[in-house]
């Protein structure tokens, strides 16, 4: 199969500078399309071609190398599709530049942070000038409201312990 019938299962054929989305199960990688097929992206050791759920591991990776390879082989056996996910609030920069800046970086080994600078950083900042993940936002959201709840029932777990401890006090002094 070539890339670009793989790509018109899911939605509309690439263009040069489109964003793509790589769905990995628990997370997406994200990759900015140059054309003929082929992609460059921030790939962890962990996300290279064929790398299957040892992907996940990527979160412990501190480097990454911006790396050119086909977009078949990366994306394997998951789905993908093109989504330029922040042409609404932020103007795409012209594809020369996007390109022009992408072939720049190809070998260069960058520092890697799931938080602050992951493959979805990487992408926004070529196509926009500005890096953002909206994945962290949404994982940074369900963190934040996981542990709101964690702190809220060891406060309930405490407080009902207080109260054990006082109805335990009351029963011993009567």
């Amino acid at each position: 199969t070539t890339p670009t019938k793989l790509c018109c299962q899911y939605q509309t054929k690439p263009q040069p500078g489109d964003l793509i989305e790589i769905f990995r199960g628990a997370y997406q990688h994200w990759a900015l399309y140059v054309g003929e097929g082929y992609i460059v992206h921030l790939c962890p050791p962990t996300e290279a071609a064929g790398a299957g759920a040892y992907s996940l591991v990527s979160v412990l990776c501190d480097t990454a190398v911006v790396t050119k390879e086909s977009l078949e082989e990366i994306v394997g056996k998951d789905r993908f599709l093109v989504n330029n996910l922040l042409d609404g609030k932020h103007k795409p920069r012209s594809v020369y530049d996007i390109l022009r800046d992408a072939r720049s970086l190809l070998g260069l080994e960058m520092p890697y942070c799931i938080l602050r600078g992951n493959c979805e950083h990487f992408v926004t900042e070529l196509r926009y000038g500005k890096g953002e993940s909206r994945q962290v936002c949404v994982y940074y959201a369900l963190g934040v409201g996981v542990r709101a709840v964690e702190i809220g029932m060891k406060a309930l777990n405490a407080a009902s312990n207080i109260s054990c401890v006082k109805s335990k006090q009351k029963r011993i002094l009567l």
